[in-house]
């Protein structure tokens, strides 16, 4: 407690989060904002109706990691999603493009240029997307009478497009004046703000009168097998701090590998022959292989919708069930693609041969292998044994909302959400990293950090 207090003793941090505070709930205010073409009953009805379905799935999973309000128009429907596309973009070009692999070895001035270039992308992918999704609200009439004509549609497209670039603005500006990492902070706020609403699904039932209180929820084996009860409630509570101390177990964990340089005799002096670690990570890729794979998923549930309404072939109706509730199949694809995006992201994140040359340049070596390729053949090694054990870790929370909605049926799909998958995964990578930002800052001024005892 007194170390969250002597956060606000330093002037610089306590400004920092105050900016940052406040840039978040511009972006909480402009979530909320209609566009005024679109009949905001009707879309509310219409999102309700397709709740359930792939398209609610769909913008489910797109809120999650992009901070959209896709179940409604509004000026900041899209999110950062375009950013994120185009980052993601630019990254993995840089991995076969020359001409960006050289910009990404220049350093920070490099990745100014390279920033710049994604900014430039972002928006013709905003025009592309929040058109399709302007014309598609014209096509099933959620358009108020009058507005779909050009003029009205062109003005709706440059609003979301507008919206988009001032999330991605903000996002920079908590990066230069506030703390924290601007675009995930504004991914982790609207994860945050979707917990009242599971919690309101939770302890109360929607009827004709409004909300009622469910008093089953503090009675041990409630009448009503549909509702949850006290031991659910238990369960809930006890597993949800298990699967976050799991989680922060593994996104901390690294394996120490043993280097020790060279040493250099100047004179009467000897320098070097200092033994240090390399740490490498367990979970190199990060959240992106659930992102991936969580996207690519689904696209099987529109394409054996669509053969079933076609052909009406039994099969197909099952796939798409499968991938509509998350199925075995469903999840049996979503291990798969996790295992392939972990190695196809770590082989971009972490060259072992770039690497081994480093620690050569630098005249230091690990214990028991020759500098060179030696080196580069071990550590591409151990990489590719911590990365089956990361992507294991990764399905393991992935799968996590399925296994909860299957044994715990009463729980609602919202709630499951948040025991695991992509957003706690972004909630508490966020978290941490904030965490360790807030602590440089402490123990840079000889505070205690927070980490500390």
């Amino acid at each position: 407690m007194n170390t969250l207090l002597t956060i606000f003793k330093i002037p610089e941090l306590t400004q920092k989060i105050v900016i940052t505070l406040i840039f978040l709930a511009v972006y909480r205010v402009g979530y909320h904002i209609p566009l005024p073409i679109v009949d905001q009953s009707r879309m509310l009805e219409w999102a309700q109706g397709t709740a359930a379905g792939g398209f609610g799935q769909l913008f489910t999973l797109a809120a999650t990691f992009s901070g959209s309000n896709l179940g409604q128009r509004t000026i900041f429907g899209l999110g950062i999603m375009p950013y994120i596309s185009a980052s993601i973009i630019f990254q993995l070009l840089a991995n076969f493009w020359p001409a960006l692999e050289k910009l990404q070895k220049e350093g920070e001035s490099g990745r100014k240029k390279i920033n710049e270039y994604t900014r430039y992308a972002t928006v013709p992918i905003c025009l592309v997307q929040s058109w399709m999704l302007v014309n598609y609200d014209a096509q099933i009439g959620l358009l108020l009478p009058g507005y779909d004509g050009f003029l009205s549609v062109f003005a709706a497209v440059v609003t979301m497009t507008a919206g988009t670039m001032f999330l991605m603005w903000i996002g920079e500006q908590i990066d230069e004046y506030g703390i924290g990492n601007g675009i995930s902070l504004i991914i982790m706020a609207g994860i945050v703000a979707r917990i009242p609403e599971a919690l309101k699904r939770f302890f109360f039932d929607t009827t004709a009168e409004g909300l009622s209180f469910r008093t089953s929820v503090f009675q041990l084996n409630s009448a009503d097998p549909n509702k949850p009860g006290l031991e659910t409630l238990v369960t809930l509570i006890l597993f949800f701090v298990l699967i976050v101390v799991f989680i922060i177990a593994m996104t901390k964990a690294h394996r120490r590998i043993p280097t020790q340089s060279a040493r250099h005799v100047r004179g009467r002096r000897v320098m070097g022959g200092q033994r240090q670690f390399l740490p490498l990570k367990l979970n190199t890729a990060g959240v992106m292989p659930v992102i991936f794979a969580s996207s690519l998923l689904m696209l099987p549930y529109f394409l054996f919708t669509v053969i079933t309404n076609m052909f009406n072939t039994g099969w197909s109706a099952y796939l798409a069930s499968e991938f509509v509730r998350q199925g075995y199949v469903y999840n049996v694809f979503n291990i798969a693609l996790i295992y392939f995006f972990t190695y196809f992201w770590t082989g971009i994140a972490f060259n072992p041969k770039e690497v081994s040359n480093n620690l050569r340049d630098y005249g230091s070596f690990i214990p028991g292998y020759r500098p060179g390729r030696r080196t580069g053949e071990y550590l591409e090694k151990v990489m590719n044994r911590l990365t089956f054990v990361g992507a294991a870790f990764l399905s393991i929370v992935a799968i996590m909302p399925s296994i909860i909605m299957a044994a715990m049926p009463q729980v609602d799909p919202l709630i499951a959400s948040f025991y695991g998958g992509t957003g706690l995964l972004i909630l508490i990578s966020v978290s941490l990293d904030l965490v360790q930002k807030i602590n440089s800052h402490l123990v840079m001024r000889n505070y205690p950090g927070l980490t500390e005892d």
